[in-house]
């Protein structure tokens, strides 16, 4: 659907409002200090599946997830972008109980990227010289980090390539974005309450420990939705091109929160490796652009 007027400002609006949430992500999942990442993993999918049945029942969009649900045996895909998603929101939640927001940042920077390669090795799909070159800056961005700061940026990597192998797999599924999160949710529903059963056996649950821990437990759910439907109501209404550049408000405002808020260290090394990554998206965008103006003007 292509948007004029009115409805292409309102898009803009539920495009804002989506990377705005998404990129304030770390200041509320740092409210769950003392509560382990993957006690706040459990309870992310728990919630967010429950959640989501309460939208998909008032926006009577059950065919979808019924026509996937009775075919089980397509839903290998969507199992494989439920691993992702939920291998994605845990290292995630521990990259802001640790305070290493700036290297889940540097991730979500670099996943448009990671999508660029994924597509040309695993899809073998052609790209231009212009996001070739894009790539190996990207790669010799972590490659710097790696030889020359002497570190392993793992939750750097480990987000961006969960989320760019997500975005692979969800390629392959038949459903949007809505129906999508709830059916594979509902796939690691019962591995959730089994772990939360344990924790509870355990009395390792800080579920009921205190009322304000339960309330951040809960509202994960519609945390974890909320943004979904407002990215939504963007996608509906803008072209793609405008989507992607509103994409980069995530990825900035994580690092201005890492920076200035939580204060994290910078130095000036690790600064290139960030500036090394955006060249490389400008790069990258900038031959999007092109293809695209390309392909409208013939």
């Amino acid at each position: 659907m292509k948007a004029t007027g009115s409805e292409a400002t309102r898009g803009v609006l539920f495009g804002l409002a989506a990377y705005t949430l998404w990129g304030s992500f770390p200041l509320y999942f740092s409210l769950f200090e003392g509560i382990p990442a993957y006690e706040v993993l459990i309870h992310r999918i728990i919630w967010s599946c429950l959640f989501l049945a309460v939208v998909i029942t008032l926006l009577k969009r059950w065919q979808p997830v019924r026509n996937a649900l009775r075919q089980p045996q397509r839903l290998g895909f969507v199992l494989g972008c439920a691993v992702f998603i939920a291998l994605n929101w845990g290292v995630y939640i521990f990259a802001v109980e640790t305070r290493h927001v700036l290297q889940a940042s540097l991730g979500y920077f670099l996943t448009p990227l990671v999508n660029v390669a994924m597509g040309m090795i695993v899809l073998r799909e052609r790209i231009s010289r212009l996001q070739g070159l894009a790539v190996v800056l990207a790669a010799f961005a972590i490659l710097y980090q790696l030889f020359l700061l002497g570190v392993v940026p793992w939750i750097t990597l480990v987000l961006a390539f969960s989320f760019g192998s997500y975005g692979l797999f969800r390629k392959k599924v038949e459903l949007d974005g809505l129906s999508g999160l709830f059916v594979e949710t509902l796939l690691l529903l019962p591995v959730a309450l089994i772990a939360w059963a344990w924790l509870g056996h355990r009395d390792l649950s800080h579920f009921s420990q205190s009322p304000g821990g339960l309330l951040l437990l809960l509202s994960s759910g519609v945390v974890t939705a909320v943004p979904l439907l407002a990215f939504a109501g963007a996608a509906r209404r803008l072209r793609l091109a405008t989507v992607g550049f509103l994409m980069y408000i995530n990825p900035t405002l994580q690092f201005l929160i890492a920076k200035f808020v939580f204060d994290e260290p910078l130095s000036p090394a690790k600064l290139m490796s960030f500036v090394m990554i955006w060249i490389a998206l400008a790069i990258y965008s900038w031959s999007a652009w092109q293809e695209r103006t390309s392909a409208e003007t013939t």
